[in-house]
């Protein structure tokens, strides 16, 4: 399956209220999505990082009640798992699209991670354009742009906050023309993972 794009329908699933309609709306509208993105961005991802990447659909499992307000697909070197590893991630709110290198509060080596960031905060500046989005923490839709955002501080949230998180990319708006053609989206996902390459580098060590 080729990916032709995102619809209006797509986001629409988040109006279900309960949790077994948007779940299923999830299923068999967004997911095989990912999968056909999937097709085209893990090989990519793999020939970038050097490193044999998997795809990772989010199942939602531990829901019993309310129903997720987004939902994702993650890429990691780990075919287990990928919430205690930097990943990147493909998803959507009910509202936008989000493309992010992804760094979350599961990751053990957390401190270790994000001094190493601290430390090359300037070169990161330097080499990610300005209007790529920074988020503290996955769950929200918060996000500022990195030419607006206190980059130091964010990074220090990071380390030193429990549930301190740190992600990097893009957005583009429900509405947006580049979601609708597949083939312009996934050029955009992977000029954006392109670009992102070098922190994911910063960050990765052979054990992890």
């Amino acid at each position: 399956m080729s990916f032709k794009g995102f619809e209006t329908e797509d986001f629409d699933a988040f109006n279900i209220e309960d949790l077994e309609g948007r779940m299923a709306m999830i299923q068999e509208r967004i997911q095989p999505k990912f999968h056909a993105i999937a097709e085209d961005i893990a090989p990519a991802l793999s020939e970038m990082t050097g490193r044999e990447i998997h795809l990772h659909v989010a199942k939602h499992a531990r829901r019993k009640v309310n129903p997720p307000a987004d939902t994702w697909s993650s890429y990691c070197h780990n075919k287990r798992g990928y919430k205690q590893h930097p990943h990147f991630q493909i998803g959507l709110f009910d509202d936008h699209v989000f493309i992010w290198l992804a760094f979350i509060y599961e990751l053990p080596h957390k401190r270790e991670i994000a001094n190493r960031l601290i430390e090359n905060k300037t070169s990161i500046k330097d080499h990610v354009p300005g209007d790529f989005m920074i988020s503290l923490d996955h769950t929200k839709k918060d996000a500022e742009a990195l030419k607006d955002t206190d980059l130091d501080a964010g990074l220090q949230r990071f380390r030193d906050v429990k549930k301190g998180e740190f992600l990097i990319g893009r957005q583009f708006d429900a509405n947006d023309p580049i979601l609708q053609n597949g083939d312009a989206f996934i050029e955009h996902a992977m000029e954006t993972f392109k670009t992102l390459i070098p922190v994911y580098q910063l960050a990765m060590r052979d054990d992890y």
